[in-house]
C-alpha cells in the first residue's frame, strides 16, 4: 500500500472518530426525541463508513457486504423511528384538542 493511501486511511479514521464523538454527544444531550433519532442515524452512518474504510484498508470485500447490510437496517430503523415520532405527535395533538361540541342541546 502506498504512503499516500495509508495517510488518507489514517485521516479517514480520525475524521470518523470526530464524527462519532459529535454524534454521541448529540445522542446524550438531545434535547428532543427527533434530535436523538438523527444522532442514531448519524452513528449508523459513521459505522457504515468505518466498515467501508476497513474494507479499503484490508482489501477484503466482506466489509463492503457488511456495510450494505448495515445501511439497509439503518434505513429501516430510521423509518420506523420516524413513524413512531409521527404517531406520538398525532396522539399528543389529539389529546390537546377540545372535545367536540354536542349540538343536541339546540
Amino acid at each position: 500500500m502506498s504512503a499516500v493511501l495509508e495517510g488518507t486511511i489514517w485521516l479517514g479514521w480520525a475524521m470518523l472518530a470526530v464524527a462519532f464523538a459529535v454524534g454521541l454527544a448529540r445522542l446524550v444531550v438531545g434535547p428532543h426525541l427527533p434530535d436523538r433519532i438523527v444522532a442514531l442515524d448519524m452513528l449508523a452512518l459513521t459505522a457504515i463508513c468505518a466498515a467501508l474504510l476497513l474494507a479499503l484498508a484490508s482489501g477484503s470485500s466482506t466489509y463492503v457486504d457488511l456495510a450494505l447490510v448495515m445501511a439497509l437496517v439503518s434505513f429501516l430503523s430510521t423509518v420506523a423511528f420516524a413513524r413512531y415520532v409521527e404517531w406520538v405527535a398525532f396522539r399528543r395533538a389529539r389529546q390537546d384538542r377540545p372535545p367536540p361540541l354536542d349540538h343536541a342541546d339546540d
